[in-house]
């Protein structure tokens, strides 16, 4: 499926906002060419108060936005794109990740709970034993999700039980694409509400909305005890939400929003069942479009709506998660101090021609897909005195690829068909080294394009310039980078054996 319209050749550019984890970056994009023509990104800090508690200050994820957006339109107007030819705005956000705030005031009850926040897991306990199976996968068939501490039910349940004033009428709930459209369609002066509302693939990660009705789910809020009052509502992913009331952009509608990793799918034209990408971010996102079929996973994935397109149909995907990705490679700089930069693990890891041996599972906080198993940590094994911090990082790199790997192998099984070439995009992209560790690990061919690294924010763009009649874009910009496996199958399923023998040797430490 395709959804090109006719251009609007007034207004042919579009902005778009990509709220991440670790920074907020917007560009504008060329609605003719697809090209980025301005960028601006700003780091954003998390705050770890507690081992297992990851936060970060709601108000600086609209501050950072704002800065984006304001800066990129500044930009956009020196490079000759007057802001009279950018049409609105697309958003696309870390996804899961957990705010409450006072209707009236604005003022945020609590931190954002970030998506890597592992601290309810006994809040994750007691919900599996109230469910009547008393198993975590209880509600998948209805949500997609296994109870986790991941989403965003689980982190309002937290909420809810910890913090005063959260279950008090006149408080909202919202994943940060919520947050940001709330405050950039307030109308502050004048004591005015912003429009509280999400689309259908964020909707999708808090485990309280229905896959089929796409709508929140009755039994699902009274199993949480989430009083549907706070909830925003269900929207498609490209439709005009509302008009944002100040700063550089004052007046232009807000048109397209998808959570990131779908939104990356959306940027890589996956339009086609059976078409797949993975995301190196903070965490590795990978996802399969499976069409209007709603897949339930046999295999440890998740079921999740990919995107839907106005009054089109939804559109769903099987999706596998890691929670430590890149993120790997910040605890190398940030913690172990072996580099001091991230681009230099690159160099780092290419000075050993192999890890001899050595494997680094990243559970920090547990591990996600395909395991589903917060009681594992992480661990380092086959350090002998050969060891040096180049086989360290050369298999942290390693340990993002095998982890993809194990994603791959449960979409293989789930789809009955073994994808053949993998499109890529996000930081990590931009290690060609690591591109090439994938490759051989995966025993497939990535593809990746220089202009990959943007494919998110592409994907939120997309929709809003799809949602106002002006994306005109048949083909990806640039040229693909195919790297295929130099490593023979007997080596890869050896190094694969041996990888998921330290996997089962990280788990089941925390009681």
């Amino acid at each position: 499926q395709h959804y090109y319209i006719t251009n609007n050749l007034r207004m042919s550019y579009i902005l778009s906002v990509d709220q991440g984890t670790s920074s907020t970056r917007a560009v504008v994009i060329d609605c003719n060419t697809g090209v980025i023509i301005a960028e601006h990104n700003v780091l954003l800090p998390n705050i770890f108060p507690k081992e297992g508690y990851v936060e970060i200050l709601p108000n600086q994820i609209l501050e950072t936005s704002n800065e984006c957006i304001d800066t990129v339109v500044a930009s956009a107007g020196a490079k000759g794109v007057p802001l009279d030819k950018i049409a609105g705005l697309g958003i696309t956000n870390q996804r899961e990740t957990t705010i409450v705030w006072d209707a009236k005031s604005g003022k945020p009850l609590y931190n954002a709970i970030v998506w890597l926040d592992n601290r309810t897991n006994e809040t994750v306990n007691k919900l599996v034993d109230a469910t009547p199976s008393k198993t975590a996968t209880h509600f998948k068939s209805v949500v997609g999700l296994p109870i986790s501490p991941y989403f965003s039910a689980v982190k309002l349940r937290w909420l809810l039980d910890n913090v005063p004033g959260v279950s008090e009428d006149g408080v909202l709930f919202g994943t940060v694409d919520t947050w940001l459209i709330w405050n950039l369609t307030r109308n502050q002066e004048e004591g005015e509400q912003g429009i509280h509302v999400t689309d259908v693939t964020n909707a999708s990660r808090t485990m309280l909305m229905n896959l089929e009705t796409l709508d929140w789910d009755e039994s699902m809020c009274q199993f949480f005890g989430v009083n549907k009052k706070m909830l925003p509502k269900i929207c498609s992913s490209a439709e005009i939400y509302g008009h944002i009331r100040h700063g550089a952009m004052k007046g232009k509608p807000i048109a397209g929003c998808l959570g990131d990793q779908q939104a990356a799918l959306f940027g890589q034209h996956c339009f086609q069942r059976g078409e797949a990408k993975c995301t190196y971010g903070t965490g590795c996102f990978m996802l399969s479009n499976t069409g209007t079929d709603i897949v339930q996973s046999q295999h440890g994935l998740l079921t999740t709506v990919a995107y839907k397109v106005g009054s089109g149909p939804a559109i769903y995907a099987l999706e596998g998660a890691v929670a430590i990705g890149g993120e790997v490679v910040r605890w190398l700089r940030d913690n172990l101090k072996i580099i001091s930069s991230s681009s230099e693990v690159e160099q780092l890891s290419g000075t050993v021609d192999s890890t001899h041996d050595l494997y680094f599972v990243p559970a920090f906080s547990g591990l996600y897909a395909p395991y589903w198993d917060p009681t594992a940590r992480g661990l380092i094994i086959g350090i002998t005195a050969y060891t040096n911090n180049a086989h360290i990082a050369r298999a942290a790199l390693e340990a993002v690829c095998f982890q993809v790997c194990e994603i791959l192998e449960s979409m293989d099984a789930d789809s009955g068909i073994k994808l053949q070439c993998l499109r890529t995009d996000g930081g990590m992209t931009k290690n060609k080294q690591f591109l090439g560790m994938q490759a051989d690990i995966l025993g497939i061919s990535v593809e990746c394009r220089a202009e990959s690294a943007e494919a998110t924010a592409m994907g939120a763009g997309m929709a809003a310039a799809m949602a106002l009649g002006i994306w005109n874009v048949e083909k990806l910009p640039g040229e693909a980078l195919t790297y295929n496996p130099d490593m023979g199958d007997k080596e890869r399923e050896q190094k694969l054996a041996k990888w998921k023998d330290a996997v089962q040797r990280s788990r089941n430490w925390v009681g």
